[in-house]
């Protein structure tokens, strides 16, 4: 199995221009850090187009997450709806303002354990949150960065968390806050779960190709 050179890798998807991830866009648009838990929240199983269009309706009526004290579940479901799991969601964005509140003074809180705290909040969405909002060091790894990081051999993983506890040892802390973006865009185009488009795809010298089976 060749080595893989991930500098290079990185470069060139960087100059691919892909579409970023909603939540992505909405720290770069907001620079709030309220607005991006709880668009990341909103995007979990969710396309992003979906959850932008919902996020925009969401935040046409609630600028700061106390401003969530004024709405009830039920209003806050039809403002997310179609989102995936939009009642667990509005549930959990409804709970948001009093964990907060009595937890950590009603600020978010900068630490990986601290999100987790949060409800709705699991180990992906709080690694995004803390890169995205905070600018901390952070690895989001999401189903398309485990994939493509065991498809290139640059890790030998099974799941997410494994995935993340092994990029933590071997990935240069340079690339942590922007390679979900990357590789969730390049996932979502190019390499894809299924017969990825190897043919056309710009990293092709630099992947092992493990595990595919048919490609395009």
């Amino acid at each position: 199995m060749k080595s893989v050179n991930i500098s290079k890798v990185y470069e060139i998807l960087k100059k691919q221009n892909l579409h970023a991830p909603v939540a992505e866009l909405i720290a770069v648009y907001t620079k709030d850090p309220e607005k991006i838990l709880m668009s990341t929240i909103l995007s979990a199983r969710t396309k992003d187009e979906v959850t932008a269009a919902a996020s925009k309706r969401l935040f046409s009526k609630v600028n700061k997450i106390h401003d969530l004290n004024r709405l009830s579940e039920k209003q806050i479901q039809e403002l997310i709806y179609p989102v995936g799991f939009y009642k667990t969601k509005a549930y959990h964005l409804k709970q948001l303002p009093a964990i907060l509140k009595e937890k950590f003074h009603g600020k978010i809180p900068e630490t990986i354990p601290g999100l987790l705290q949060l409800p709705g909040v699991g180990r992906k969405t709080a690694n995004l949150v803390l890169a995205l909002a905070f600018h901390k060091p952070a690895i989001c790894v999401d189903v398309h960065v485990n994939r493509i990081m065991n498809r290139l051999g640059y890790v030998h993983t099974k799941t997410p968390l494994e995935t993340e506890m092994a990029l933590r040892k071997k990935l240069p802390m340079e690339y942590w806050e922007k390679i979900n973006s990357l590789f969730v865009a390049f996932g979502q185009t190019i390499c894809t779960p299924t017969s990825p488009h190897c043919s056309t795809c710009p990293i092709k010298q630099y992947c092992n190709k493990v595990g595919v089976k048919t490609s395009r």
